[in-house]
């Protein structure tokens, strides 16, 4: 499977402002392709998003009755430092993941980093926002085991206003 390459990152990200999530707010039917147990599945999914706080929050309810899973983005822009932060929690857990993924817009594209440790392993995992349009847009994630150099896509929605 070919995928688009992840964009670079940003060595000064660009200053995030109110409504930088705007474009995600009503309603949403998704088509989910992400790696379950090694393999490759698609599956539909819906989402409910609401623009919060005029602009520096966003609220995404995130439902996939196919594969018994729902969830909740919360994506908060820090006015301080004009960073956005990705969080998510599961269902299932009820935790929010913290401390998120970090990032900015950058040529069209939101591109949100986080650093973990995988046993020993320092990893990155990115969360990108692109082909974003007035009734459309794709949400992608991947790892890195090498800085960010190479990464490895394990989830990509493609995302259709209702």
């Amino acid at each position: 499977m070919t995928f688009d390459p992840i964009p670079p990152l940003p060595t000064a990200p660009t200053p995030g402002a109110p409504g930088d999530f705007a474009f995600l707010s009503g309603e949403w039917r998704i088509a989910n392709r992400s790696i379950v147990d090694g393999a490759w599945l698609e599956y539909p999914g819906e989402a409910t998003v609401h623009g919060i706080l005029e602009g520096i929050g966003s609220v995404e309810e995130l439902r996939i009755p196919a594969r018994n899973f729902s969830g909740m983005g919360l994506r908060l822009l820090d006015m301080k430092t004009r960073v956005w932060s990705d969080f998510w929690v599961n269902a299932r857990s009820g935790a929010l993941t913290t401390p998120g993924q970090t990032g900015s817009f950058e040529n069209g594209a939101g591109l949100f980093v986080s650093d973990y440790d995988d046993a020993g392993r320092a990893m990155k995992s990115i969360g990108v926002w692109d082909q974003i349009t007035p009734t459309s847009c794709r949400w992608r994630q991947a790892t890195s085991a090498d800085g960010g150099r190479t990464w490895d896509h394990n989830w990509i929605m493609y995302w259709t206003r209702v």
